[in-house]
């Protein structure tokens, strides 16, 4: 809980994610506990000292799967302390993520999005292979209020004929 809180109250991490900084450790434990509620969300841990770093999650596109032919299509969205950007944990957390989706689960369409302002995702997100479909102008409304473009990458699970 505390590696949470440690990258979670950064006022560079949550207002990139569209949430307020973590103001104690206690809303920390109550963020934890929704995650241990959600089979579809990860730490992301180092490896040699099993510290948290960040998080990743899929969720269903409830507006991709009503409109298109995929049913099953989900986002992808994640978090990751500013300790480590630029190391290339992201890139490896979503390509893994990637591919269970579209291997392992039913996931036909896989979405992610991004605000112009956040580079850093968008390089994540290219590194992954996703391609740019479309931005929607102020579709997206911050933890503040403030509406926010939104760019739309996909990846489409590709059926050996």
């Amino acid at each position: 809980m505390d590696d949470l809180y440690e990258y979670a109250k950064s006022p560079d991490v949550g207002p990139n994610a569209g949430w307020t900084p973590h103001f104690s450790r206690d809303e920390s434990l109550s963020a934890l506990r929704s995650f241990i509620e959600d089979d579809d969300r990860w730490a992301i841990v180092l490896k040699d000292n099993g510290k948290v770093i960040g998080a990743i999650r899929l969720y269903p596109d409830e507006n991709r799967g009503k409109f298109s032919e995929k049913k099953s299509a989900r986002l992808i969205n994640y978090v990751l302390s500013p300790d480590f950007w630029g190391k290339g944990y992201m890139t490896e957390a979503v390509k893994r993520v990637i591919r269970y989706a579209l291997e392992e689960t039913n996931t036909e369409l896989l979405t992610a999005f991004h605000t112009p302002e956040s580079i850093r995702s968008k390089r994540v997100i290219e590194k992954c292979g996703f391609e740019y479909e479309y931005t929607i102008e102020q579709g997206y409304q911050n933890y503040d209020g403030r509406l926010l473009d939104s760019v739309c990458y996909s990846i489409l699970r590709r059926r050996d004929n």
